[in-house]
Parts: structure tokens; C-alpha cells; sequence
């Protein structure tokens, strides 16, 4: 039992369950603790950008040429709009098959429309010419400033390619700078993880005192509707890419399982994003690979949102008793492909990008989301656990067609051989170099010798 309480699993989900009872049944103090689960996340975000930087830097430093750059980027590009596009098919279909908006009593919406009408005027003044030109920062210590990551990245691809154009006498030291530097910071993130349950346990409770259990009864359909057709999309979608690939999504979901139940908590997918692309390199990812494609997905691939967003515009119309066409619902895909894109890994966005879609087609009024008010945090959750669940099969497949994914290594991590750095460097300092050194380079034949630990 003392072993099983020291897991972070068993600890986060204990904390989510204490959570939910205080939320319950002491709403205005579950509704106080908002800062714990914000403090917790900011943390997080606190190291996204340097650990980001130095990933892709030193990831790019091993590859050393700009053409596999562009491949794995272009790879990365082609099959977030492939996956994201089969994201918003599968939620049009869904909402027009189940009907969740039939019988929906809209009066409350009129009640509220004061509250909708921040997410009105941003998504009014939402230019997306500018949302691409924002990922060019106005200078480079701004992008870290700012905590951007398209702009970190950004950032991070011209250094490390311009590191690779230096002679060696000037690159390798650097690079020897930048890979302690790395040890450092995973280190520093390990500690952070440690307060993980506490993080968790304030979202919870917050989410569970501020908004009730019983804001979700009126709305149920839609949130039952909302989350099957994101375990459809996991399990049906990505399990067949998965299986296309020759990779297990049951043992991969259970690799991830601690992040995934840290953004369940928070309903924040940005608090498992650096340690996302930790584990995806234990896992077998090359970090080069890891490290473009997870911070690139969570602006351009994120599959939970699309379907929220999808499901919600067509929900909102049989609220309303508004018909949409065939050619109405194909123009509302047509615009959620491009919004969504503008949605960022963090609670609230969908709502945002939700707005300026119903305000984009002037077929649906925008007043409507007042009724999502009530419901959208928790739906948030499934929104932001589907980004991940999407974002680190996103990297799987496109290390694995890279030929920079290590089965060897996949299989000693499958087995707890390989941990995350950032659990060794927070647990035991002195042994993270050498384990980080032993996940990077298993002997072929990995009945022969173990890595070092």
C-alpha cells in the first residue's frame, strides 16, 4: 500500500475524488481554491518555452540538415489537417444522427446574453492574417516573455538550423551548454510534477463549487453525445492509425496515463505539455521529432476541440430550430477548419473560436452560446484530453515514418525500464545524464545488456 501511495497515478486520481466530494459538498470553499489549480498550471507554463527551446534546438542540432527539418514539419502539417478534418466529419455526423439539441429550452439564453458577449466582441476582432503573422515574434526574448509557443518554436528551428551552419568548434560547445541545461530544466519539472495532486485537486474542486454538479442535467444529451464521439474518435479514428502503424494505443494511453489524469484535473492540456514530449522520447520518440511535433499540435491539431466546436454549432442550430442544409453545414466545416486552428491548448479558447464561427455564418446567433455557459468547463476536460490523446499519436506516427522511432527502447520503457528523465533528475539528480544517455542509445540486441538507471 506504501508503494502504491508514492505512484502519481494513485495520487492524482485520490486528489480529482477528494476534489469532486469538496466541490459537492462545500461548493463556496471548492469554488475558492481557483488559485491552486491556476498557481499549478502557471508553473507548468513557467518552464513550456525554455524546455521547448532546447529540445528543438538540440533536436535539430542531431539532425543537422535543413531538408529532414522541413520533412518531419511538412509530415507533421499534412496529418494534423487530415486527422482534424476526420475530427470534424465525425462531429457533424454525430450531432445531426443523435439530435442533442431537440427540445432544448432556449429562453435561458436570453437570460445570459450578457455573458456572451466578451466572446462576441474577440471573436469580432479576430483577424486570422494576423494570428499567423503573431507566430513571428517582434523580438526574440519576447517569445519567451510572452510564453508563446508557435513564437518559441519559431525561435528555437531558426537557432538550432543556424547552429548547424557554425563550424564545430563553435556548435559543439554550445550544444554541450544547451544538453546540461536541458538536465536542468527537466529536473526543475520533475519537482514541479510533485505537486501535480494539489494542482489537480484545486481544478476539481473549483470546477466542481463554482459551476455544480447540477449544470450539467438540462444539457446531459449534448455532454453524453460529446464525449462518446470523442471515445469514438480515439478509439475508432487514432485506434486504426495506431494499428496502420504498428503500435499498441491501449499500451500508449497507459504510458501517458499520469498526464492524461493531470489534465482531467486542470481541464488545461498546456499542463502536460513539457512533460509530454519527456515521456514520448522515453516512449521511443526521437526528441528532434518529439519536440517539433507536440508544440506544433497543440495550435494545429486539436482534435477534441474540432469536435466540440462541430458539435456545438450543429447543436446550437436544432436548439434553435434553424435547418441547415447540406451546403450550410459544409460551409460551418469549411470555417471551423480554418478557426480551429486558432484555438489555443488552454480552457476557454474553444469558446472563442466557437463565436467567431457562429458570427462567420450569420445562420446561427452567437447569443445561443450562453447555453454552453454551464457545461463548457466540464466539457473542457474531454476537449483537452483528446488534444493530448491526438498530439502524442500525431508524434508516434510521424517518428515512426521518419525512422526516428526506437523500438528497443520502446519496449524496455513498455516494461518501466526507461522512466522519464524528469522523474529520475527530480528523484535521483546525480543518475539522470546516464539514464537520459541509456534511453537515447539501447544496445540492438536489448536481451544482451540493460540500460543503466
Amino acid at each position: 500500500m506504501k508503494k502504491l501511495a508514492r505512484k502519481l497515478t494513485f495520487q492524482v486520481l485520490t486528489a480529482i475524488a477528494l476534489g469532486v466530494l469538496l466541490g459537492a459538498f462545500f461548493p463556496g470553499v471548492g469554488a475558492a481554491l481557483k488559485p491552486v489549480g491556476e498557481t499549478f498550471i502557471r508553473l507548468i507554463k513557467m518552464l513550456i518555452g525554455p524546455i521547448i527551446f532546447l529540445t528543438v534546438v538540440l533536436g535539430i542540432g542531431s539532425m543537422g540538415s535543413l531538408k529532414k527539418v522541413g520533412r518531419v514539419g511538412g509530415k507533421a502539417l499534412l496529418y494534423f489537417e487530415l486527422i482534424t478534418t476526420f475530427a470534424l466529419l465525425l462531429g457533424v455526423a454525430a450531432a445531426n444522427l443523435v439530435h442533442p439539441g431537440a427540445g432544448i429550452d432556449t429562453s435561458a439564453a436570453t437570460g445570459k446574453a450578457a455573458e456572451t458577449q466578451k466572446y462576441a466582441a474577440q471573436a469580432a476582432g479576430m483577424d486570422w492574417v494576423a494570428f499567423f503573422t503573431h507566430i513571428v515574434p517582434e523580438s526574440m526574448v519576447g517569445a519567451f516573455a510572452e510564453g508563446d509557443v508557435l513564437q518559441v518554436l519559431l525561435v528555437a528551428v531558426l537557432f538550432g538550423l543556424a547552429l548547424t551552419r557554425m563550424p564545430e568548434a563553435v556548435a559543439q560547445p554550445l550544444i554541450a551548454t544547451f544538453d546540461r541545461l536541458s538536465h536542468v530544466l527537466f529536473g526543475v519539472l520533475g519537482m514541479v510534477m510533485k505537486l501535480a495532486p494539489l494542482g489537480a485537486f484545486g481544478g476539481m474542486a473549483y470546477t466542481i463549487g463554482r459551476y455544480g454538479l447540477h449544470t450539467l442535467l438540462p444539457l446531459a444529451k449534448l455532454m453524453a453525445s460529446v464525449y462518446l464521439t470523442m471515445a469514438l474518435f480515439i478509439f475508432g479514428v487514432l485506434g486504426l492509425v495506431a494499428r496502420y502503424y504498428r503500435f499498441s494505443l491501449w499500451r500508449l494511453l497507459g504510458f501517458i496515463k499520469e498526464e492524461l489524469l493531470i489534465v482531467l484535473g486542470t481541464s488545461s492540456s498546456e499542463s502536460a505539455l513539457p512533460r509530454l514530449i519527456d515521456k514520448l522520447t522515453a516512449y521511443g520518440c526521437s526528441r528532434s521529432v518529439a519536440g517539433l511535433v507536440i508544440p506544433t499540435g497543440y495550435s494545429f491539431n486539436l482534435d477534441g476541440t474540432t469536435i466540440y466546436l462541430s458539435m456545438a454549432s450543429i447543436f446550437l442550430a436544432q436548439a434553435f430550430h434553424i435547418p441547415l442544409s447540406l451546403g450550410q453545414q459544409l460551409t460551418i466545416i469549411g470555417i471551423l477548419m480554418v478557426t480551429s486552428k486558432g484555438a489555443a491548448g488552454v480552457t476557454g479558447s474553444g469558446f472563442v473560436v466557437l463565436a467567431s464561427t457562429l458570427a462567420a455564418t450569420k445562420t446561427i446567433p452567437v447569443e445561443g452560446m450562453a447555453l454552453l455557459l454551464g457545461v463548457d468547463r466540464f466539457m473542457s476536460e474531454a476537449r483537452a484530453i483528446t488534444n493530448i490523446i491526438g498530439n502524442a499519436v500525431a508524434a508516434v506516427v510521424v517518428a515512426k515514418s521518419e525512422n526516428e522511432f526506437d523500438e528497443a527502447r520502446n519496449r524496455w520503457a513498455l516494461a518501466g525500464h526507461v522512466p522519464p528523465e524528469s522523474d529520475v533528475a527530480a528523484d535521483r539528480p546525480e543518475h539522470a545524464v546516464a539514464v537520459q544517455e541509456s534511453a537515447t542509445s539501447l544496445p540492438e540486441n536489448e536481451q544482451a545488456a540493460k540500460p543503466r538507471s
